[in-house]
């Protein structure tokens, strides 16, 4: 095995810098040419015109990124192929997203999808809910920043300190200069070595290995090609039913109503094209994900009897896939290089677009509200959009900071689906409190959200057992030939019956907690607060826009008779309140 330092040359070096340089090309290629940008609907929206395959490959890579690339194979290289049935829960949950939540937001047409939760209940739900996502992005834009700096800590030897704060200073310079159109366009490019990275790691395994086949069987040799477990365990990691309904709470969590999706949504003309886009979005995510899940099988094809991390060639799981990029394809000048671009350049478009959501959101939620009441006057427009990128440049500086505490959290796929499960499972129990119900105020959509907050944080940051890990083997390595600083092994013996239940349920199903428990608790707690003051549905004028259709429709039937019971129960009609027939009599228009 070639050492890395050895293997990452000047021609690699080269690579990422051409390519890091193409994807800055295109921020400012649309942010001089790209339209106006005068006003912040103009940089945050895109000026609504996008085609929808940009913004179908924005919503895939906007949450799959480096994260994808690095953390599923891990997982399946460490755990087994299980994982890959988290996409046919993306296929089931599209058509509730695409049909129930979208439509709402698309008729809201809101810079920040927070609004919806003002319209609905009030400022103080409103406030709230903008802060979880606030915490949620922070963290997850920690992950993405760490992500890529394992991939070059492993590959070039560079510390991943200095790996950390160079991705974060650069990203923090490319969301500023750059508005959605020309995130969305160099998500494409992103998107496409993206591609190039995954399915070089497969067809280098093809080259050794002859076939599809051969390699299959020497995972089916290592325990890990078995996808059907369906264990209704709670407990059970992975199973068909943690991955489809666990995977479908966090699905709909961030393609239905997450603000960095929805902006994108709301990048298009109308709302047939917005779902066509989310639509689109599911063949594009399935083939990255089925191709990412089959590269780590690929991976252990060739490690099955020599794992790099027991061996000490790296320090932990989310570095296999770098590794065996430099072990296989080292000696090819530019080819390492273009891999850990790709990593680089799918992470820079992820974090430039969370960037600009923390902005958007922070502007209409926080500090216009706070100006208005201070200075009792609007924000001045001309300065709304450079004070916007200001808090890009602002919130750059705290994902770097949160990066350095990430690496604690365990491998970047199984962090960053925690902090979607503990934030988004609320969050999404609070939209569909609101779009779901009649009954839910603003007093119980904050008890259901603090309520399901708390559980959801309790479940993803308490103690919990280390996972199993299918066995690897060290009988065919060699002795290490460069040095890596590595904590002493240590044979940690779990029995998970030690620990309280609920911390032994699979991370998965955090977000399935926190929305039961958002949503139910915020309902009873409505229902409650109305029997206190005596104040039910029928005394509420609701906007039926603020609803999912069916209930929509429910509600402008209920409101047009409404206004025909008030018309016929005029002073000039009979006492019997009702409408005179051919006969000469009155009958009763009755409430549908």
């Amino acid at each position: 095995m070639a050492t890395i330092s050895a293997s990452f040359g000047i021609w690699d070096y080269a690579v990422v810098s051409v390519v890091l340089l193409i994807s800055a090309s295109i921020g400012i290629y649309y942010r001089f040419t790209g339209g106006k940008q005068k006003t912040v609907k103009e940089y945050l929206l895109a000026d609504k015109n996008m085609p929808i395959t940009p913004v179908a490959c924005s919503l895939m890579a906007s949450f799959m990124s480096a994260i994808t690339i690095l953390g599923v194979s891990s997982e399946n290289y460490t755990f087994g192929f299980q994982f890959v049935v988290i996409n046919l829960s993306y296929l089931v949950f599209t058509p509730v997203a695409a049909y129930l939540y979208l439509p709402v937001f698309f008729k809201l047409q809101a810079t920040s999808v927070y609004q919806y939760l003002e319209l609905r209940f009030g400022k103080t739900t409103r406030l709230a809910a903008s802060i979880c996502y606030t915490l949620q992005m922070v963290l997850y834009m920690g992950v993405v920043v760490y992500a890529p700096s394992l991939a070059l800590e492993a590959l070039t030897g560079i510390n991943r300190v200095s790996a950390i704060l160079s991705m974060g200073l650069v990203c923090s310079f490319y969301s500023t200069i750059g508005g959605m159109k020309a995130v969305l366009m160099t998500d494409v490019f992103q998107s496409i070595l993206m591609f190039l990275g995954v399915f070089s790691i497969i067809g280098a395994a093809l080259l050794q290995h002859g076939s599809f086949g051969e390699i299959w069987r020497i995972a089916a040799e290592g325990n890990r090609t078995d996808i059907w477990n369906f264990d209704p365990d709670p407990t059970v990691r992975h199973s068909w039913f943690t991955l489809i309904i666990g995977g479908g709470v966090m699905f709909l969590s961030l393609y239905g109503v997450n603000q960095t999706q929805t902006q994108r949504y709301l990048t298009v003309r109308n709302l047939k094209r917005a779902q066509a886009a989310l639509w689109l979005n599911w063949p594009i995510t399935f083939c990255l994900g089925l191709a990412t899940s089959f590269s780590g099988l690929a991976i252990f094809s060739k490690y099955h009897h020599c794992d790099p991390i027991k061996a000490g060639y790296i320090n932990n799981t989310d570095q296999l896939m770098p590794y065996f990029v430099v072990d296989t394809m080292g000696h090819i000048p530019g080819l390492a290089g273009l891999f850990v671009a790709g990593i680089f350049s799918a992470s820079l478009s992820t974090i430039s677009a969370a960037l600009n959501c923390l902005a958007a959101v922070t502007m209409e939620d926080y500090y216009k509200p706070l100006y208005k009441l201070i200075a009792k006057k609007e924000l001045p427009p001309q300065t709304i959009a450079l004070q916007t990128k200001l808090l890009s440049v602002f919130y750059g500086g705290i994902c770097i900071a949160f990066a350095f505490i990430v690496q604690y959290l365990g491998s970047v796929l199984s962090a960053s689906l925690i902090i979607f499960g503990v934030v988004g499972g609320p969050l999404l129990g609070l939209f569909s409190l609101g779009m779901f119900t009649f009954i839910a105020n603003e007093v119980g959509s904050v008890v259901g959200l603090a309520c399901g907050l708390s559980l959801g944080l309790w479940m993803g940051f308490a103690p919990k057992p280390a996972p199993v890990r299918l066995p690897t083997l060290t009988d065919g390595c060699e002795a290490p030939v460069f040095n890596i600083t590595m904590a002493a092994s240590k044979t940690v013996t779990n029995n998970s019956s030690d620990y309280f239940w609920l911390y032994r349920v699979s991370y998965l199903y955090n977000g399935l907690f926190g929305f039961l428990t958002t949503f139910v608790i915020g309902y009873v707690a409505s229902l409650i607060v109305r029997t206190v003051k005596g104040k039910w549905v029928k005394d509420e004028n609701y906007d039926p826009n603020l609803f999912i259709q069916p209930l929509s429709k429910k509600l402008l039937v209920q409101q047009e008779n409404n206004k025909l019971s008030t018309l016929f129960t005029r002073a000039d009609l009979p006492k019997n309140d009702g409408v005179q027939n051919s006969t000469g009599t009155y009958t009763k228009v009755d409430a549908i």
